[in-house]
């Protein structure tokens, strides 16, 4: 059922170790001041905190009590305050007369293969704004990645992010050159790649189990909190999913229309496993108490979280005609229908689905058709005011900053768009990209890129999400992901070369780049584990593609993202309009 790894698969480095370090420095702060103390903490570092260091492990420090950090006086009757707080602006605002001291905390290991910057706001930040504040942060992570793990042999990338992050890098590197010299490399390559070199992916309805959960529940932090219609009960129940829960981690990667079928064999084996207790006698009951027992009874609750969890989510897809929208969806992937699917997007924007719903169809809309002819455009921006309300108005403004919401110029064809593209420049010494930059909206060009890298499978027949045979079936067949694909040629080709026409048409001619070192200190097996950086966010789809990939090729993908991300939370983002 699951994707298991071939016997040949590389092993995975100890991510826990990331762990460990941040846990350490955060306690050796907070015994910087003697006593006992009350923590103020902003509200999107209390998750991750609890991953990293506890409640129990913060009152063994002397920590009386906990608060969330918020635009009031702090009603505290303790003598020493501390405040854990992301720099921003806002937050110093709420805090002055302070001595600050850094918690380095910039990994965070949510899974044996996938590490979180827990930076949702990376993605406004820099792909709306151009604020280039948290490119420091992506370098700093890679340092110390390369520091504990040894230097990375082979180096791809792909966006204008991703190459000022990789020169920060370096430029780190080579200020501590000792630190990595001699070291052998544990993992072979890495690869950099910006979120707006395929928005596309990001915005299509995910369909594999983990996609799904995110996509209905909301996974935060590597968490998600299931109601009482999962639960069966009064109250909400916390569930960490990740490898550790073993009925979860054989249905995450796995296409939503066999979950079912497993679950429902799984059920019956455990149950064929408790009736086993019938014909025993004293001594065999007593050892299957002792060592199997409570295992199964583990497995029993995991089970029914997860049966629970498919039975909402089929609820909630049936009432929103599930497989209407995932086949306008497809339509839109591949170019057909077009006037169909836009009618589509009307009705739902007429019916008041969901604002957030309605933007991203308009998007998909508007990224694989190269931007919306004029008529269309007006049409559906004034239908979505008149429908959500005019204070959407500005959410435009920064979708079509972004290029994902774009309306087709007269005149403005792809050679007029190279032209603009080549003449961007950085303004180094502002430390800011220019105005030229954030008033240019990329053109996807998507078509073509589709075409040149056959993102739309062609089959005879029916596509077999049982046995898939590519990584189309993360879309029920009818689309390989982009960024996926990107990886794919790039590593089979050990460089960009061959694939000129492909970075062209994304636009992305002066930012891509290749750094090939000496091999001759990395061991086979490391040159078969790959760091994939997604700068933006990745989502859960990439996620399982690429693991799939693994399988068939036998590397081990490891991803580092600045934060895990869905069609709703890149939405949320570019949105004026807060929920």
């Amino acid at each position: 059922m699951a994707f298991p790894h071939r016997p040949d698969a590389p092993e995975l480095p100890d991510f826990s170790m990331l762990k460990r370090l941040a846990r350490d420095q955060l306690i050796y702060l907070l015994e910087q001041l003697p006593g006992k103390k009350d923590l103020f903490i902003e509200a999107d570092l209390m998750s991750p905190l609890d991953r990293i260091a506890n409640v129990s492990i913060l009152k063994q420090h002397e920590v009386d009590k906990l608060y969330k950090v918020e635009n009031k006086p702090a009603l505290s009757s303790s003598e020493q305050l501390c405040f854990l707080v992301r720099p921003r602006i806002k937050n110093m605002r709420y805090i002055a007369n302070v001595s600050c001291d850094e918690w380095a905390f910039s990994l965070l290991p949510l899974d044996v293969d996938l590490l979180s910057m827990e930076l949702p706001e990376f993605f406004r930040d820099y792909f709306l704004e151009g604020d280039q504040r948290w490119i420091n942060t992506v370098a700093q992570a890679l340092h110390l990645l390369s520091t504990l793990y040894g230097p990375f042999p082979n180096c791809y990338g792909i966006g204008r992010c991703a190459k000022m992050a990789y020169e920060l890098w370096r430029n780190l590197e080579e200020e501590e050159d000792g630190e990595t010299k001699g070291r052998r490399p544990e993992i072979g390559h890495i690869f950099l790649l910006d979120r707006d070199v395929d928005f596309v992916t990001a915005l299509c309805s995910q369909v594999v189990y983990e996609g799904l959960v995110d996509d209905t529940f909301r996974i935060k932090c590597g968490s998600v909190d299931f109601g009482p219609e999962v639960t069966s009960c009064d109250k909400s129940l916390k569930v960490l999913l990740n490898a550790e829960d073993k009925v979860f981690n054989e249905i995450r990667n796995e296409h939503f229309s066999n979950v079912f079928g497993f679950l429902s064999q799984k059920a019956r084996n455990l149950q064929a496993q408790y009736d086993r207790r019938r014909g025993m006698d004293i001594k065999q009951m007593k050892n299957f108490v002792s060592q199997e027992l409570k295992g199964l009874k583990q497995e029993h609750r995991l089970l029914s979280l997860h049966i629970g969890a498919c039975e909402s989510i089929m609820k909630k897809k049936t009432k929103q005609d599930f497989q209407e929208l995932i086949k306008t969806e497809h339509a839109l992937l591949e170019g057909f229908n077009i006037r169909e699917s836009t009618s589509y997007i009307e009705e739902h924007i007429d019916r008041q689905v969901s604002p957030i719903e309605s933007l991203r169809l308009m998007c998909l809309l508007s990224i694989t058709e190269n931007g919306l002819i004029p008529k269309d455009y007006r049409s559906l921006k004034t239908q979505y005011l008149q429908s959500y309300g005019p204070e959407h108005l500005l959410t435009f403004s920064n979708l079509r900053r972004a290029g994902l919401l774009t309306e087709q110029a007269p005149g403005d064809t792809l050679t007029a768009v190279e032209s603009k593209v080549s003449k961007l420049v950085t303004d180094k010494a502002a430390g800011k990209i220019t105005d030229a930059f954030s008033s240019l909206a990329k053109r996807s060009n998507f078509r073509a890129i589709s075409k040149k890298l056959n993102l739309i499978p062609r089959v005879d027949g029916e596509y077999d999400l049982k046995v898939p045979r590519d990584m189309a079936y993360v879309f029920s067949g009818a689309y390989v992901p982009l960024s996926c694909r990107i990886i794919e040629q790039v590593l089979e080709r050990r460089s960009w070369q061959g694939l000129d026409e492909v970075v062209r048409l994304l636009n992305c001619s002066d930012f891509a780049f290749t750094d090939m070192t000496k091999e001759d200190k990395a061991s086979s097996e490391s040159l078969r584990l790959i760091l994939v950086v997604f700068l933006g966010g990745c989502t859960f789809s990439e996620i399982s593609a690429l693991r799939f990939l693994g399988r068939e090729k036998g590397y081990r993908f490891i991803f580092l993202t600045t934060a895990v991300t869905n069609s709703a939370r890149l939405m949320e983002a570019m949105s004026e309009v807060k929920a």
